[in-house]
């Protein structure tokens, strides 16, 4: 995983303390003599989502997009950091050697410095900060075998990984404050773990934590066993804590297929135009009484103007969606949308103070209305106070129980959807999504 700490002072400043005084007694192996598995390494593209763990609250800070490409030549690993809000993008890439894994070329740019490495028989290229625009040039030897420091995290699932499995590895990282540019990288401890996907459940995992001795910052790094997907990194360096996890960005649960360009045709090259209402009417009885509600409900409680009504083409792929998530929400789980299809979902407001709203350029098919709104409740419930005794000519008649009646407003929220169908160009269709107790 890639280094923010040493590329930005923001994430430098979010990043959680690393354990000191950690042991790296371990022997250092080169890169030739570690027992690399290249079976596990794949082309392909997957993205993380970025945390800082502040006071038990995850802050979004961005998303981290992975690209590897491998042939018989080279590891190409291609990877971009976009900051959430206006922060920018960091963009770095590393290429090594496919055989061996030596690196080969190495850089890194982004709004603060620019890093430009060529590995040889000597490295050579140039490190610049942009602010007060000081170039520092690289030119040193290279005396001994190692792997590029932002390459090898892609490695460690190559690793023959099992419980108490350790190794430590040279890793070169050019800092221009530094004299010494190669320090270990060190599997400090493996063992078994289960990594739980909002999307796809559990996954056995190997917990592989991992301790750098150039910045003492600690990584926990959790391999997928059956396939070395990287699920999750845990980052603790200078008091602070990042969290990466992928976005499964790959996931399609969906046998359906999606046509984008018909679907947007459906919601907008059409004259046919739907028109309604959004309201709630309540039941004020409880209890036994909850089955009079058509002779006990209260008056209309329009959903308030700006309340977002969505509009869904129901077409087959939308309909094996929402099946689906019927299905997952038992299980916990919620499955997404993927992004073109989101794309194709038409949302209004109500437009004034009784709830109406409207969609216009619609063709003939079926659409799924939707909206979420909050109104006011009216329980009414009846409570025993007390009992009354009744005695006629001193001899016990019977008992009966004094009642009060109370009514009590509280919030509640109204969710509503209704299937509409459109049969013909050019109709107007009115509806009331309206939901009664």
């Amino acid at each position: 995983m890639p280094k923010p700490t040493r590329t930005t002072g923001f994430f430098s400043a979010l990043l959680l303390t690393a354990t000191a005084g950690i042991c790296t007694a371990q022997t250092a192996t080169t890169p030739e003599n570690i027992p690399f598995e290249k079976k596990w390494l794949k082309s392909g593209k997957s993205e993380m989502a970025c945390f800082v763990l502040n006071g038990g609250r995850q802050i979004d800070i961005g998303t981290f997009a992975i690209d590897i490409q491998l042939n018989s030549e080279h590891l190409s690993i291609y990877t971009t950091l976009h900051l959430a809000g206006n922060n920018g993008q960091r963009i770095d890439t590393s290429i090594a050697d496919a055989r061996t894994f030596k690196p080969l070329y190495r850089s890194s740019f982004d709004k603060s410095k620019e890093v430009l490495l060529k590995y040889g028989k000597e490295v050579t290229g140039y490190y610049y900060e942009k602010q007060g625009a000081k170039r520092t040039k690289v030119k040193e030897p290279i005396n001994e075998s190692f792997l590029d420091s932002y390459c090898y995290p892609y490695l460690l699932g190559l690793l023959p990984l099992s419980s108490g499995y350790s190794v430590s590895m040279p890793v070169y990282d050019y800092r221009p404050e530094n004299n010494q540019h190669i320090s270990k990288a060190v599997v400090q401890e493996v063992k078994s773990n289960m990594y739980v996907s909002k999307l796809t459940g559990a996954h056995k995992v190997w917990q592989v934590s991992v301790f750098e001795e150039a910045t003492n910052d600690k990584y926990i790094y959790y391999l997928d066993k059956e396939t070395r997907r990287m699920w999750k990194v845990d980052i603790f360096s200078k008091g602070q804590q990042l969290l990466m996890v992928d976005k499964e960005i790959d996931f399609n649960p969906f046998k359906s297929t999606f046509d984008k360009v018909a679907t947007l045709k459906l919601l907008n090259e059409g004259t046919a135009v739907i028109t309604g209402q959004a309201f709630a009417r309540d039941n004020e009885n409880e209890g036994m009484l909850s089955g009079m509600a058509v002779l006990n409900v209260n008056k209309k409680q329009f959903a308030p103007a700006g309340v977002s009504i969505v509009l869904i083409p129901y077409t087959d792929f939308f309909k094996e969606w929402l099946k689906l998530n019927e299905s997952s929400r038992k299980k916990g789980i919620s499955i997404p949308l993927p992004q073109e299809v989101a794309e194709c979902i038409k949302v209004t407001t109500v437009y004034d103070d009784k709830g109406h709203f409207e969609f216009v350029n619609l063709m003939p098919g079926d659409y799924l209305l939707y909206t979420e709104f909050g109104y006011k409740h009216t329980s009414k419930r009846t409570e025993v106070v007390g009992y009354t005794d009744t005695y006629i000519n001193g001899l016990f008649q019977g008992t009966s129980t004094n009642t009060v009646s109370n009514s009590y407003n509280v919030n509640a929220s109204a969710s509503v959807k209704k299937v509409v169908s459109i049969d013909k160009a050019g109709e107007k269709v009115e509806v009331k999504l309206k939901k009664t107790l």
